[in-house]
């Protein structure tokens, strides 16, 4: 996103057990949460807007009620928050047992009849370019530690922790992804929680909203950067 926002301050941290972070356990929603309000405590002189995309919607609600000084609002980018644990096991069942590809070439089929169905194929190949890799074993997987990942489909299972009210919030539901990340029970949370500090908005795009929208994510970006 940062360049469609260059005027625009940029942090984007890799999660625990992904990219350029520790791979170190523990691998929780805490864990991470800790990590990044050490980054902000750090970096940051003032509350900043926290832009969260799936699995960061979860990090970016928790961060704000664990942490409100930090937090001056949220953005939710089809968050995946409190989802089902019978899913959620199948997913990890499934990535468990096919944790790798034999070439490139199946690791991008994978992502184009998925949720990068709509993703500009420029993107997905620099995203294929930097994070797949080729394992000792000579095949090829993506930069994270799997049991990494086995923990975070479990903890994508917790209770919704909602932000504290006066949170500024703007939640993205995009409507191709099926079956959906965002639930009932999160946006009536929410809005009880935030009442007119809250704004739900629906992109016709799969999971990947911050690559298959990159212009709109960006204006909503300014807009609430701009309120703060």
């Amino acid at each position: 996103m940062a360049g469609y926002l260059p005027e625009i301050t940029i942090a984007a941290p890799d999660l625990l057990g992904h990219g350029n972070s520790s791979w170190a356990a523990p691998w929780t929603i805490d864990a991470n949460v800790s990590a990044l309000a050490a980054l902000l405590d750090d970096r940051a002189d003032a509350p900043v807007l926290v832009v969260g995309h799936s699995f960061g919607g979860a990090l970016a609600m928790h961060l704000a009620a664990a942490r409100p000084d930090l937090v001056a609002s949220l953005l939710l980018l089809d968050p995946a928050v409190g989802l089902d644990g019978v899913r959620m096991r199948d997913i990890a069942n499934a990535m468990f047992s096919f944790p790798d590809y034999p070439g490139t070439r199946e690791a991008r089929m994978e992502k184009i009849t998925g949720s990068w169905a709509d993703v500009d194929p420029a993107l997905l190949d620099s995203e294929i370019d930097e994070h797949l890799i080729k394992l000792p074993s000579g095949r090829y997987g993506w930069r994270v530690s799997m049991p990494a990942m086995m923990s975070y489909w479990s903890e994508l299972a917790r209770d919704i922790v909602l932000p504290p009210a006066g949170t500024t919030t703007m939640l993205v539901r995009a409507t191709r992804t099926s079956p959906p990340y965002v639930s009932d029970q999160l946006i009536a949370g929410l809005q009880d929680r935030l009442g007119s500090d809250f704004a739900l908005l629906d992109f016709e795009c799969n999971h990947m909203v911050p690559h298959a929208k990159p212009t709109e994510v960006a204006a909503l970006i300014r807009d609430l950067f701009g309120g703060r």
